[in-house]
């Protein structure tokens, strides 16, 4: 029976488009930590008003829900196109709204601790990285579709494959540059160095606003990693040893994505940013004052 079951499984691997099954209790444990985590971001975001996060962070869980539960009717029917087509475009795009919430929340920690450190304005993070943010997610919706009905229908997905690589690479790209502010904003802060001609108020960096940039350095950095799996993933090719071996999808996509998700949850800006208004106003009204003191 053992034998008989194994060559089952052997005969449903051959015809999968994933060239393995994908595991049902790591896709029912997937599906059940994207789930508490979604419910969990949507109460907060109501509780503490923090509605932007219903369209990044909660966003995020659902498409990631669906994702996994596409890999699960795979389990199941690994040869069915549809779960196939679903999983792949949805794990592809998840994240996206996810690292948005980063660019928000690094915009409203800039206003916390002083605008003269960052060689952006804080609005200026939020409009340019969630543009960058929206062009990878439309190149990566269009290449994962693309693929996606290539390979169920038995054709060369290579032209939606380079899509896709594009839009992750795009990302990555836009990841990289907005790390790379933040590193020099934060730097700028705590050897108290702005920018020539900027204003010099700086706020105070409260345990609160540690714990936040820490989650914040930590999600981005899962965030990442992720996306450095992907771009390997998509240049090794369809039917190459990354794509066709399930671990390094679960470790380097998923679990990464799960990292980042509950860092939110737990780091929730909510929280650690909850007297936000305060403090940027107390910022806005030493600015001003320096400005009109400077130009008298």
């Amino acid at each position: 029976m053992a034998f008989q079951a194994l060559s089952i499984r052997a005969a449903k691997a051959i015809r999968s488009f994933y060239g393995y099954i994908p595991d049902k209790a790591i896709a029912l444990t997937f599906i059940a930590l994207f789930g508490l985590s979604t419910v969990i971001h949507t109460g907060q975001a109501i509780a503490f008003k923090r509605y932007w996060l219903l369209g990044t962070a909660v966003l995020c869980g659902v498409i990631e829900l669906m994702g996994w539960g596409a890999r699960l009717w795979s389990h199941y029917e690994p040869g069915n196109p549809k779960p196939y087509e679903m999983q792949l475009t949805c794990t592809i795009l998840a994240p996206t709204p996810l690292l948005a919430a980063n660019f928000l929340i690094m915009e409203r920690i800039i206003l916390r601790l002083g605008t003269g450190f960052s060689r952006l304005s804080p609005k200026w993070y939020t409009i340019l990285f969630c543009s960058c943010d929206v062009i990878a997610l439309v190149v990566q919706a269009v290449g994962g579709g693309t693929a996606a009905k290539a390979v169920a229908k038995g054709t060369n997905p290579d032209i939606g494959g380079h899509i896709m690589l594009g839009g992750i690479v795009f990302q990555m790209v836009s990841i990289t540059v907005y790390a790379a502010c933040a590193t020099e904003y934060f730097w700028r802060y705590l050897t108290n160095t702005p920018l020539s001609g900027k204003s010099a108020v700086r706020g105070s960096w409260t345990l609160k606003l540690k714990l936040q940039s820490f989650g914040l350095l930590f999600s981005t950095t899962c965030l990442f990693i992720r996306a450095i799996y992907r771009t390997i993933e998509l240049i090794d090719g369809w039917t190459g040893r990354i794509i066709t071996t399930e671990i390094y999808f679960n470790v380097l996509d998923g679990a990464m994505i799960v990292l980042a998700i509950y860092t939110s949850n737990i780091l929730h800006p909510g929280v650690l940013l909850k007297r936000e208004e305060k403090y940027v106003n107390a910022i806005e009204l030493k600015e001003a004052t320096e400005s009109v003191t400077g130009s008298v």
